[in-house]
């Protein structure tokens, strides 16, 4: 169910009046709040209850905020030329500019450790909790780069290993094929010297054969032509014919 519309009325019950403004007015102060860090307005709020207790924010100097307003208010029943407004407005912006540098150079030199004579204990001690949740988040964001890092480096040392197994995988192939290799020209050398060899023995032994052939016509022809003298007469005398020796023909190792 919405809310109902309530009645702006002053409330007759203390307590309910009193719960009622602590309400308004914390919801008062967060508008201030919001409306000053939306927008960069230069808010101040004071309220006072009606016990006379007093509340008030600003997000600058409440004093300088009101001073700023008297003078607006005089300025408006005395009007200024509006290029006097326009150059009192850039010179307080240039002046609040200053002292955001200021402040900004003098919080790095105290980051950096230095200028902190002048701070007191809250001041050391807001810094020091600054600088420990600095550490930290650095401290943090270098053990990400850390673990990525390894993890990168883990993955290429898988690489490699594969790529070293590859390569080893790839020379012993090749050391196989040469040995496979060797093996068949020892064995077409050995199969070529014993094809020489046989070679030699056929070709002696074919010669002993032809050379056995010629000396055993040549006697026989000698053998008849001495029984031919014999019957026939003096005849001349029997000279066998030389046929040098195996050795003296054909020397192979």
């Amino acid at each position: 169910m919405g809310r109902g519309k309530i009645e702006i009325k002053r409330i007759e019950n203390n307590t309910n009046r009193q719960v009622t403004f602590c309400k308004r007015r914390n919801g008062l102060l967060k508008k201030a709040y919001e409306l000053s860090v939306l927008c960069e307005a230069e808010v101040a709020l004071i309220v006072f209850s009606s016990r006379g207790r007093l509340y008030e924010y600003a997000n600058n100097n409440i004093r300088s905020t009101i001073e700023r307003y008297k003078k607006s208010c005089s300025e408006t029943t005395n009007p200024i030329p509006t290029p006097e407004i326009n150059a009192q407005f850039y010179q307080q912006e240039s002046k609040k500019l200053r002292q955001q540098i200021q402040g900004l150079q003098n919080t790095n030199r105290n980051l950096g450790g230095e200028g902190l004579g002048c701070l007191n204990l809250k001041d050391l001690k807001q810094l020091e909790n600054r600088l420990e949740k600095g550490i930290s988040r650095i401290r943090s964001k270098k053990h990400e780069l850390i673990l990525a890092e390894t993890e990168c480096l883990q993955k290429r040392e898988i690489e490699l290993e594969h790529e070293n197994a590859c390569l080893r995988a790839k020379i012993a192939e090749s050391e196989r094929i040469q040995q496979q290799l060797g093996m068949l020209q020892g064995q077409e050398y050995m199969m070529n010297n014993a094809a020489m060899h046989l070679h030699a023995y056929f070709s002696r032994n074919v010669l002993l054969m032809n050379n056995n052939i010629i000396n055993n016509n040549l006697n026989n022809d000698q053998e008849e032509a001495a029984g031919q003298d014999d019957e026939g007469g003096a005849s001349l005398p029997y000279r066998p014919l030389l046929i040098p020796d195996n050795k003296s023909l054909l020397h192979l190792g």
